[in-house]
């Protein structure tokens, strides 16, 4: 009753349909772009800004909407968030009724409105709303209606409305957790089963079931669940300030990290500096309310959450893991040393140990659960088997075995047991031992010892340990001389970069631009010349040694023998000890992956280039290079485009030479599922027609603005695009399949040729 009586006090004192807005018109014609970050339009009283806004050291801008009397400008509402545009961008109130976002080359990449609406002028508002309308100031489109990740005072979510969080604190794009009042009236907090769009698992809800209508930001500071009747039904967030409500900037948003908060900032105040504070935050603790049946949980798999003195979820790899991704602190954490071996008799019981943590847990990753057992029980049992990756030992008595990934990992009071994680003794990234190393490192020290036994004599003794030290030396000069040569690519210019040169230029390979089943692509920016920015491809070492050196060698004798427009240019190798990179070009707009499947996509006429490009390329593979080269791995995420959009052909890793006169060959399967050619299946040579093939999935890609297999769709027949495709295709035509495919084909040959 107090909160219902505070809350009525709150809507009399400031009503949500609060007085109207005085505005300052943006003109038709009117536009801004990014070379000059400091011209924005303002709202009347300065408090809101609607312009470009730069983010992190790169020149990448933000369309948004910003406090502009704070120190920070803290963004509430943006327009691009996973498209950000390029030095040159421009945004205009056009005169056919649009607001038009453009990239450098007046490619179309965000716009609202109706073309050829009666629209008259554009207007940033007090309350944080840009507004379109026509002369008589009835509004067309209003950026309140479409929020990204913040709501402000006198805002209204209404059925179907969402807010999506941030990826982490440093990428804006959409990340994992959504805040939604859906259609049958629940408002729900979910997590996205990222990186596809699809909702996954609930982790918070109000009381009340089915009863929303409306999610309510009053004037006075209050958020509110209201039903459609006008009954307040739930209280989202009590605004404990009121008194001071109109001194204090409010905005509520769903964080990076899945909690929904209402935070206050001081409008003025003597004292420096202003900042944020957290009024309310839903839930409590989100270490413990996710506990998903799919994905890793609030921290990715094998991560392990808690909350600190800050109430902030914190992300933690146990001891021997690491992230797998440095740039994502909430993500996943993979094992820092080999796993198991269960083709062993031995299991490699004495090579591994365990590292204790109290109040710890996986809850759902069990796969086995012994009661009435001791501690030490436990611990062998889990030591002997090679899938027993963390054992939990319960204050009842329970051992219960959980398996490799681990998911909802949380660290609490609450949590009670002994959580016992194995890991090797050694804590090696490369396992145990090899097994030569250790039969060369016996073999001197039985000379040393030898030495001693045999000879009585300082003298003798000192001869023996010398002739020792030099066979341990020259050993280990042959395996320096050995490791470091490399003969792939004879006569070939390329640059011998060291491990070292590279660690550097990659600042300890910290910007990670991309990943594939082999390697990690890093940006890297060259001291020696002049700065210049390029790509550094670090093959895996959790591949064996023999598949590294396959990958490395295949990929640097096809692409050295290439020079093509539509192909990346490769500029360098390392091989150092267990250390093989290859050092590209940068292709600064990254791969069409990227920006064929997200909000903004590539125009009609970009894509057509990008099919053109990547067809050149190809055929300059298969009929104009010295050496016939079959690529094996076409897909959208190796097709990269450069800072003018050209479209370049990538990662070389599965490519297959051909020796002069040969136009076949037989090789085990290669590729990426889905784009991989029939011709691979039926025990027969291959030839440049799988690459021809892979490219005709990605020209149906390219059309169709679709990946190859899309899980989440109405109907399961419209999963695989190929399939797709036909069935549309013999729909509209009627007409057989062999017809379909020969029609297809016909297309694909005609595009190349």
């Amino acid at each position: 009753m107090a909160f219902l009586a505070m809350l009525l006090v709150g809507l009399l004192l400031f009503p949500l349909s609060a007085i109207a807005q005085s505005y300052q018109n943006v003109s038709l014609g009117s536009s801004l772009t990014t070379s000059d970050v400091t011209s924005f339009w303002p709202s009347p009283s300065d408090e809101f800004a609607f312009g470009f806004q730069k983010i992190g050291n790169e020149s990448r801008y933000l369309l948004a909407i910003w406090f502009n009397k704070i120190t920070d400008k803290t963004i509430v509402w943006s327009a691009n968030r996973n498209n950000l545009a390029l030095d040159g961008s421009k945004v205009q109130l056009s005169a056919d009724g649009r607001l038009v976002l453009t990239d450098p080359n007046g490619q179309e990449m965000w716009a609202h409105g109706m073309a050829n609406a009666e629209l008259a002028y554009g207007a940033m508002l007090d309350n944080g709303n840009f507004v379109l309308a026509t002369s008589s100031s009835d509004t067309l489109w209003q950026s309140l209606n479409e929020p990204t990740d913040t709501i402000l005072p006198g805002q209204v979510l209404n059925q179907g409305n969402r807010l999506v969080s941030s990826f982490s604190d440093t990428n804006i794009s959409s990340g994992r957790f959504e805040f939604i009042l859906q259609t049958d009236g629940n408002l729900v907090l979910y997590t996205v089963n990222y990186p596809a769009e699809a909702t996954n698992t609930a982790y918070w809800s109000p009381m009340s079931v089915g009863s929303g209508y409306q999610v309510i930001f009053n004037q006075s500071g209050f958020i509110f669940l209201q039903a459609k009747n006008g009954t307040l039904t739930n209280l989202i967030s009590s605004n404990v300030e009121n008194s001071r409500s109109q001194s204090m900037y409010h905005r509520a948003i769903l964080e990076y990290d899945g909690v929904f908060r209402h935070y206050v900032h001081p409008k003025s105040s003597g004292r420096e500096p202003m900042a944020w504070s957290s009024l309310y935050n839903i839930p409590d603790n989100i270490c413990l309310s996710i506990r998903q049946g799919t994905g890793g949980g609030a921290c990715g798999f094998n991560s392990l959450c808690s909350i600190g003195t800050d109430q902030r979820p914190r992300c933690d790899c146990p001891l021997g893991y690491i992230l797998d991704d440095p740039n994502d602190k909430l993500g996943s954490c993979r094992q820092n040393f080999s796993e198991q071996n269960c083709n062993q008799e031995s299991r490699e019981v004495e090579s591994f140990t365990f590292h204790e943590m109290l109040n710890t847990n996986w809850p759902d990753s069990d796969y086995e659960s012994h009661r009435d057992v001791s501690e030490d029980w436990c611990r062998q049992n889990c030591l002997s088997d090679c899938f027993c990756a963390v054992a939990i030992y319960s204050d009842d008595n329970i051992c219960w075995k959980k398996r490799y990934p681990l998911s909802n990992g949380r660290v609490g009071p609450t949590i009670g047991g002994k959580a016992l994680i194995k890991i090797r003794k050694d804590n090696s990234t490369m396992g145990s031992p090899n097994v030569e190393i250790r039969k060369k490192k016996n073999q001197s020290t039985l000379i040393i010892s030898g030495s001693v036994l045999l000879a009585s004599s300082v003298f003798m003794n000192l001869i023996l340990i010398l002739l020792a030290l030099v066979y341990i030396f020259k050993f280990k000069g042959k395996k320096r001389k050995r490791t470091a040569s490399y003969s792939a690519v004879p006569g070939v210019n390329l640059r011998s970069f060291s491990y070292k040169e590279l660690e550097q230029a990659t600042n300890g390979f910290k910007e990670e631009l991309g990943t594939g089943a082999f390697s990690t692509v890093y940006k890297a920016v060259l001291d020696d010349e002049n700065g210049k920015v390029v790509a550094v491809k670090k093959l895996r070492n959790m591949v064996t040694e023999g598949e590294v050196e396959e990958v490395f060698e295949a990929e640097v004798n096809s692409i050295s023998r290439t020079n093509h427009k539509n192909l990346v240019q490769l500029l360098g190798f390392c091989n150092e000890g267990q250390h093989r990179l290859l050092v590209y070009e940068h292709m600064k707009a990254g791969s069409i992956a990227h920006l064929l499947f997200k909000d903004s996509r590539l125009s009609w006429s970009k894509r057509v280039q990008v099919a053109i490009d990547t067809a050149k390329g190809l055929c300059y593979l298969h009929e104009e290079c010295s050496t016939q080269i079959i690529h094996c791995d076409i897909k959208p995420q190796n097709v990269l485009l450069d800072e003018n959009l050209t479209a370049k052909i990538a990662d070389f890793g599965m490519a297959k030479l051909l020796k002069k006169h040969q136009t076949q060959t037989t090789t085990r399967i290669r590729g990426t599922k889905g784009y991989v050619a029939p011709d691979w299946f039926r025990s027969m040579p291959v030839t440049v027609k799988v690459d021809v093939y892979s490219f005709g999935v990605l020209l149906l890609g390219l059309i169709c603005c679709r990946k190859n297999y899309e899980q989440d769709v109405a109907n399961e027949n419209e999963m695989i695009l190929l399939e797709w495709a036909y069935d549309l295709w013999s729909m509209s035509f009627h007409i057989s399949k062999t017809m379909v495919y020969k029609c297809v084909l016909s297309f694909i040959y005609t595009t190349i040729t």
